[in-house]
């Protein structure tokens, strides 16, 4: 006759109600996720425009080299000294590289020096689509938005349908600003600049680490660029819609409080790697810092960061400028700014 079985375990009724619970709560817990995904699917529409402000991370690399000098991981740097126009840091800054989104830099410059008509609607086209990338955009083709909205979202957060529509809607059309951006560059004496496009999508847009950094002096003298380009979010309303579609700044740093930055634009296609230009104030001095073909997402943050260090640490003498010469900051971004669809 067989004994009946007798374990420790069955004579505890209470652990096996609690070994059972164990896996009922590891089943379920497989299934949020999925519910999750598929409310994140949903939201994906509307918009509005809204400025606010500031969390960045930086890769586990020594801030400086044997020699002292700031340990730069992108594949072409230069750090130029604004007030009195010397360099202060150059690797391979005289080389001519695509630029993707730096791009947009000069398209708002071309844009203000026309005096076009901020408030003037500018309706999306499908001309604006872009069809050699196949990025996405939010702003959808029948869309009027103020010419002002437009270069903020180009600016801010490297809307591509946002540049597209700038250039189309240039005086003389999309060739005609194309023109006027290279004879821009021209003027102010970049040597190795060439642009094809008012986006930063062809990797025909290329120019030297050198140019860039006068590109973004330029660039520092509106008013309208460095608050744009400097705003950390914006919202934007569509119409007939009740809800606002968020657009974050393409750089991190902006809403860092350890940065004054005057002006930043960020770039990345697959040709120019991830690039990032600023006008910044590092201990009093206005800085640019041009850092181009990262790899990662954050070693264009990490080199930006070691680049502070570098000049707030004294390793590098900047003279210090007169008030006269230092450019104003960015005008402070207020949380209720708001831009809308017409």
């Amino acid at each position: 006759m067989r004994r009946p079985l007798s374990s420790p375990l069955l004579k505890q009724p209470g652990l096996i109600a609690c070994l059972l619970g164990i896996f009922a709560v590891s089943a379920c817990l497989v299934l949020p996720a999925t519910a999750q995904t598929s409310t994140a699917q949903k939201k994906a529409v509307p918009a509005k425009v809204t400025v606010q402000k500031n969390k960045t991370s930086n890769v586990g690399v020594a801030d400086f080299t044997k020699d002292g000098l700031p340990n730069m991981l992108s594949s072409a740097v230069m750090v130029f000294d604004q007030a009195t126009g010397r360099p202060l840091f150059a690797k391979n800054a005289e080389t001519a590289v695509p630029i993707a989104s730096i791009t947009k830099l000069m398209t708002a410059i071309i844009v203000l020096e026309a005096r076009q008509n901020f408030d003037e609607p500018i309706v999306i086209d499908q001309a604006d689509v872009d069809t050699l990338k196949n990025t996405r955009s939010r702003l959808p083709v029948g869309t009027a938005f103020r010419r002002e909205d437009l270069m903020r979202l180009a600016l801010m957060a490297s809307e591509n349908r946002a540049a597209a529509a700038l250039g189309r809607a240039y005086p003389g059309g999309f060739d005609a600003a194309v023109q006027a951006m290279n004879t821009k560059a021209k003027l102010i004496g970049l040597q190795s600049t060439t642009f094809v496009d008012t986006t930063g999508l062809a990797p025909g847009n290329v120019a030297s680490a050198q140019d860039l950094a006068l590109m973004v002096a330029e660039a520092s003298k509106y008013p309208q660029i460095r608050e744009f380009s400097t705003t950390p979010e914006l919202y934007v309303t569509l119409p007939n819609s009740k809800h606002p579609l968020g657009f974050n700044n393409t750089n991190a740093l902006v809403k860092s409080q350890g940065w004054n930055i005057g002006v930043s634009k960020t770039g990345f296609i697959n040709e120019a790697g991830r690039c990032l230009v600023m006008q910044a104030v590092i201990g009093n001095n206005p800085v640019i810092i041009v850092l181009m073909d990262s790899w990662g997402k954050l070693t264009r943050i990490g080199d930006a960061n070691r680049i502070k260090k570098w000049i707030e640490s004294g390793k590098v003498v900047i003279s210090q400028p007169s008030p006269s010469v230092v450019p104003s900051s960015a005008p402070a971004a207020s949380a209720g700014v708001t831009a809308k669809a017409i």
